[in-house]
């Protein structure tokens, strides 16, 4: 057979290959993108939320469209102990969440959301960007899960509905919420409340009903979720910051290449100062609706008798916590 008889056989096979291919070939076929899932209890227009959505944009615009976050606000996914316990197993790609329940896997958290420990939004953030902060990050990394970056939260304070909180003596029997998170629980018993732990998504109707006496938490959450309709008492004590945190599945975060890893990861970090604007515009705001609106707020002037109370929660801390609230109170 000639060579120029073989020629034609080869190109024979390569076009019908071609065309059984519908005209593509192995170089023009592109990866098919990775979809993620990010799980998000806020709302949609909630400063957290949209730092979401910021990290999901960074992340698609860097990777050329092929890696896509897709976040579920609302509670879509679950609450948030259900939902960290998803992304731990793999079924959750990523969430945003307080850091208190997340001391149940690292106790180390526990020392970050200590009352009255900072001196105020700086010095926190002066942390949370250092090396001890990284450090706080990587300690999730046993549990199965991969600390990637701090968003704001304000200040948490204490709001109910039955009267103004001037002193301690005021909370003495009242029914608290508090995060599901052990520190917690503590804090509120030592000021001789009761502390409830629950969803944050019940807390509405928990005061309505009077299950609960009131919560605590900061001015975005006091707003968007409406509890100053059921609770118009607000008492602004600042006694924690308790910054939230992306995190996500080891298991997911293993799957990728190293380019997708670095990508996400500086995504992440990329998002915080976003997220930070947000967060003080919206707080700016919520206070102003609310003061607006007639509730009654209170502005602690001398939180000495609170501070007072926390004593014995940073006496039975471990030698290990002791160290690094050392740590962070020397941070300037």
């Amino acid at each position: 057979m000639g060579k120029a008889i073989i020629v034609r056989i080869c190109l024979l096979f390569f076009a019908v290959a071609v065309f059984w291919g519908n005209g593509k070939t192995e170089s023009d076929i592109s990866p098919l993108p990775v979809v993620l899932r990010l799980a998000e209890t806020h709302g949609s227009d909630y400063p957290t939320t949209r730092g979401d959505y910021e990290f999901a944009r960074l992340v698609e615009e860097r990777s050329g469209g092929r890696i896509r976050i897709i976040v579920y606000p609302d509670a879509r996914l679950g609450e948030e102990r259900a939902v960290i316990e998803q992304v731990q197993f793999g079924a959750i790609d990523f969430t945003r969440v307080s850091i208190s329940p997340l001391a149940a896997f690292s106790e180390n958290f526990n020392a970050l959301q200590m009352p009255y420990l900072y001196r105020n939004a700086d010095h926190m953030w002066n942390i949370l960007n250092s090396p001890l902060g990284d450090d706080f990050l990587d300690s999730l990394s046993p549990a199965g899960f991969v600390g990637l970056s701090w968003f704001d939260s304000g200040a948490r304070s204490f709001y109910n509905s039955l009267r103004p909180i001037r002193s301690v003596d005021d909370l003495k029997g009242m029914k608290i919420r508090v995060q599901e998170s052990s520190l917690m629980v503590g804090l509120v018993e030592a000021l001789g409340a009761v502390a409830t732990p629950m969803p944050f998504g019940l807390v509405y109707s928990a005061i309505q009903t009077g299950v609960i006496d009131g919560a605590e938490n900061n001015w975005p959450s006091y707003f968007s979720t409406e509890h100053y309709e059921v609770a118009r008492y607000f008492t602004i004590d600042e006694h924690t910051r308790v910054p939230e945190i992306t995190i996500a599945s080891k298991l997911t975060m293993d799957r990728l290449s190293d380019e997708d890893r670095k990508i996400i990861v500086e995504a992440a970090k990329d998002s915080m100062a976003f997220q930070r604007r947000v967060w003080a515009d919206y707080e700016k705001e919520a206070e102003a609706a609310i003061v607006a609106r007639g509730n009654e707020i209170h502005y602690l002037q001398d939180n000495s008798s609170f501070r007072a109370a926390m004593q014995p929660l940073y006496d039975e801390l471990s030698p290990e916590l002791q160290k690094i609230v050392k740590e962070i109170r020397e941070i300037q």
